[in-house]
């Protein structure tokens, strides 16, 4: 009788650090018109006396980029909702990150440069305006708004409100360390962009989330190519639990593909994903991108609704080209420690796709336990080592349940060979 499969455990996570806030509170003044420059000047004020809460009253309050600083809080009191400019002007430009690399663009609508111990609470509302969003192009070479981004700060709470935001991100955190997000409701349309893209951040907790999105409800990211690299700023300590997530048009989180500086750390757990395009989870980068993705663990999740499968995993052609890419070897992702546990899938095309791997670096440690489920296919792997199945049970399976090549370890005997039309192009 083969002995079983002890689970790995899951990565310890280190907690972010709560902000130090002052007690202090002051009720914006706030009228029909235009408010930045009021509430602004009472941020200043705030934080010029040392710190505090400023309460935005209930009512619909127009306003453009307004700039937190060091120990204030943003309280939205029932009813409150912050809306931002249609003017684009009303958000000055600055160094931002987009895709990975820094560019010039606009400041987001709430946005904190370099500020330690900063809060925004509910319950509530902040809304962005579709006509300043967008991407970058030849006629406007510039990155749009943000809804939220801090940038290189530190102690940063969000909770408790919501946020609707179409054609651009809904929160960014960029270089920060320990972020606490929680009880936050997140909506963009069908045509929408992401809920919260976690780029470059140590620390991060985000709990009790209720995420729809057009694109990513949750995106970590670490800077692209060269550039990531040698900034070696990770995404590391990072936990997501007891949320929810729907995605109209990729996935409910996706790990990458701007992974040059590294992530490591992950825990997702207790979480619910009930609509993706693709997938549930995608793990992705390509060649050239250098950097790392370890010690990821999922755990406790149900999956349905999805178009393509629960979970893809594809390093070697995802993601926009970079200009500068990581040479040679080098440039090849690592990636390590993968662990898939007490997960129950719902009528989904595929349990996992993870074959596009570069067979020069094969994944090291890869765990799938206890899942149970509906399933039209299984398991494609490829490029693997120390590859532990166990307790797979899945009902509806057509063909084999595990096809494999080139991928070592426990749990796969009687596995097919992998067909040779998806030998990944490396």
């Amino acid at each position: 009788m083969p002995l079983p499969v002890m689970a790995a455990p899951a990565p310890v996570i280190v907690p972010p650090v709560v902000p130090n806030i002052p007690a202090r509170t002051v009720e914006a003044t706030v009228t029909a018109g235009d408010n930045a420059s009021a509430l602004q000047a009472a941020i200043d004020a705030l934080h010029a006396a040392g710190g505090g809460t400023l309460v935005i009253p209930k009512g619909t309050w127009s306003t453009g980029a307004l700039f937190l600083k060091s120990r204030t809080r943003i309280f939205l009191s029932e009813g409150a909702e912050l809306r931002g400019s249609d003017d684009l002007a009303a958000y000055p430009r600055r160094q931002v990150r987009w895709e990975g690399r820094w560019v010039e663009g606009h400041a987001s609508l709430l946005h904190a440069e370099k500020a330690d111990d900063i809060a925004i609470a509910g319950p509530g509302k902040i809304t962005g305006s579709s006509t300043v969003g967008g991407m970058p192009s030849a006629a406007y070479p510039f990155r749009h708004p943000a809804l939220i981004e801090p940038v290189d700060c530190r102690r940063i709470v969000l909770e408790d409100f919501s946020t609707a935001y179409d054609r651009m991100w809904n929160i960014h955190p960029t270089r920060c360390d320990d972020l606490t997000i929680r009880r936050l409701t997140i909506r963009s349309s069908e045509n929408g962009r992401d809920g919260i893209d976690v780029d470059s951040c140590r620390r991060v907790a985000i709990t009790h989330c209720d995420i729809a999105t057009g694109d990513d409800c949750i995106s970590l990211k670490s800077g692209r190519g060269l550039e990531g690299v040698i900034d070696h700023r990770p995404t590391e300590d990072v936990l997501i639990s007891d949320c929810t997530f729907a995605d109209w048009n990729w996935a409910c989180i996706g790990i990458g593909s701007e992974m040059s500086g590294g992530i490591r750390g992950v825990r997702i757990e207790n979480c619910r994903f009930v609509k993706a395009k693709t997938h549930a989870i995608y793990l992705k980068g390509q060649v050239g991108r250098g950097g790392y993705v370890e010690d990821l663990s999922v755990e406790n999740a149900d999956i349905s609704g999805t178009g393509l499968g629960a979970i893809r995993i594809n390093f070697v052609s995802s993601g926009k080209h970079d200009e500068r890419p990581v040479p040679g070897e080098a440039g090849i992702p690592r990636i390590a420690n993968f662990r898939f546990r007490n997960l129950r899938v719902h009528d989904v095309p595929q349990l996992l796709e993870a074959w596009e791997i570069d067979p020069a670096k094969p994944l090291e440690g890869l765990v799938l336990e206890d899942i149970t489920g509906t399933a039209a296919k299984g398991l494609l792997l490829a490029h693997m080592r120390d590859v532990r199945v166990a307790n797979v049970h899945l009902d509806g399976v057509e063909g084999p349940l595990v096809s494999i090549k080139d991928v070592t370890g426990k749990g796969l005997r009687g596995a097919a060979v992998l067909p040779e039309m998806l030998k990944p192009k490396t």
